[in-house]
């Protein structure tokens, strides 16, 4: 079958004609489907294997043919780009996207609810528990289709701390990791490790900093039983405690925590050079950081860089990785073709497909059974990741999330600059996040 691919730029307006979601051929001709990329290396990927859907298709005696729509934006373009697409009716029958643009989409009407497909399609009974449970919104529905999952943990350079005399079995408790941080500055005179705070980093301050470490304290942050947020807590407190003992102990990097685009001297110059040897960073950073191809390759990179378990910081709780999710896929509420889209997203999420698809990305399978294709089977990085993903702990997401995250860069900002300690921020955090989000979505 013959594959269409429409490429448009984010500086481009994007074809209206080849996005309708009512899009498809004359009658009694083929069915024609559009599918949304955002990022390049995700569409490139996705590209390859749209001829042989096609054909599986055929096999099946179905006509469809594919459109694959590469418009190239940031996730802040793509969220506003693409909600004004669904709102006027010409976004594309399947969307890829991240699963934090998930909720709100699916919120406001724009997406369709899975639930049926999912439970008629035997792939869907292969998904971790954890994935499954991220994927489910609070109206107890379910809206995409996970084909990734990051798992959250933290990197280190072995060579270097091997080659400093610093041991690099799994650190049971932050007082065990904090004592290896203090002997790797001691011996370099150099803060040890990166732990995303302020307001510099943005939304990563929350994502890949803050909200990993509150998930493993079992304190209760966000109850999606009751939409609310518990903005005081044990794990909150202790939380706050870490990030001010780092910083006074000088173990965090500061003055780049301060500056514009904190994580180019951290995650792209220091750790590589090999001078800031402890990171707390996800899955993606196989590929996307520190791959062949990139922001910052490190040569050997699996022979050189491994992972840990986030140690525990509460007494009574255990060493753990968090789920941080992954790109799933979305169909359009108002598509015509909802059962070629479908059975599009879950094709492209399951076996050989699937598997190609994770080693482009740098990605963990959300599913069982794909451990042993190629070649995604010959990539232990990732292999090691699914295994965490199976045990890992769910960070805690739901409606205000960016205010809460708004409020924890603040916050920890605070103790950054000196003007908070670890109680202080604790405090401030709380009154501000209460002030951002409302009586409405603040636990009594």
């Amino acid at each position: 079958m013959r594959n269409r691919a429409v490429i448009a730029m984010a500086a481009s307006a994007l074809v209206v004609s080849g996005l309708a979601a009512c899009s498809g051929g004359d009658a009694g001709g083929p069915v024609t489907i559009t599918l949304l990329e955002y990022q390049q290396a995700r569409a490139d990927a996705v590209q390859e294997l749209i001829p042989e859907f096609e054909a599986a298709m055929a096999a099946k005696g179905e006509d469809v043919e594919v459109e694959l729509v590469t418009d190239v934006l940031t996730d802040s373009q793509f969220q506003t780009k693409i909600t004004q697409q669904l709102h006027s009716g010409t976004a594309p029958d399947v969307i890829d996207m991240g699963g934090s643009h998930v909720t709100g989409l699916a919120g406001a009407g724009y997406l369709l609810a899975l639930d049926d497909h999912l439970a008629d399609w035997p792939g869907w009974a292969e998904y971790y528990p954890q994935v499954k449970a991220q994927a489910q919104q609070t109206d107890g529905h379910t809206y995409s289709l996970p084909h990734e999952a990051g798992v959250q943990s933290i990197f280190y350079r072995k060579d270097v701390l091997e080659g400093l005399g610093v041991d690099t079995s799994q650190p049971r408790t932050w007082d065990d990791l904090i004592g290896r941080l203090k002997a790797i500055t001691a011996k370099t005179g150099q803060p040890s490790m990166l732990l995303p705070a302020g307001t510099a980093w943005g939304g990563g301050t929350w994502s890949e900093g803050f909200l990993p470490i509150v998930a493993g304290t079992g304190s209760t942050f966000y109850d999606p039983n009751t939409g609310t947020w518990t903005l005081s807590s044990e794990g909150l407190s202790a939380t706050f405690d870490l990030y001010h003992e780092l910083t006074q102990a000088g173990l965090l990097p500061v003055q780049d925590l301060l500056n514009p685009n904190p994580w180019e001297p951290t995650k792209y110059v220091k750790f590589p050079e090999g001078s800031l040897p402890v990171v707390a960073q996800g899955t993606w950073g196989w590929r996307y950081d520190w791959g062949p191809e990139g922001a910052a390759p490190i040569e050997d990179v699996q022979n050189k860089v491994a992972t840990w378990d986030y140690p525990a910081l509460v007494p009574g709780t255990e060493p753990y990785s968090v789920s941080g999710g992954g790109f799933a896929y979305g169909v359009n509420a108002e598509t015509e073709h909802a059962d070629a889209a479908v059975e599009l997203a879950q094709w492209l999420s399951s076996g050989s497909a699937l598997a190609r698809q994770l080693v482009a990305i740098g990605a963990a399978a959300p599913r069982s059974g794909i451990s042993d294709l190629e070649p995604y089977k010959d990539e232990p990085t990732l292999l090691d990741a699914e295994e965490k993903l199976k045990t890992s702990v769910d960070a805690p997401e739901g409606d205000g999330a960016d205010q809460v995250s708004q409020a924890a860069q603040n916050a920890t900002e605070q103790i950054l600059i000196g003007k908070a300690d670890g109680a202080g921020a604790a405090s401030s955090f709380a009154s501000d996040a209460a002030d951002l989000l409302g009586p409405g979505l603040v636990a009594k």
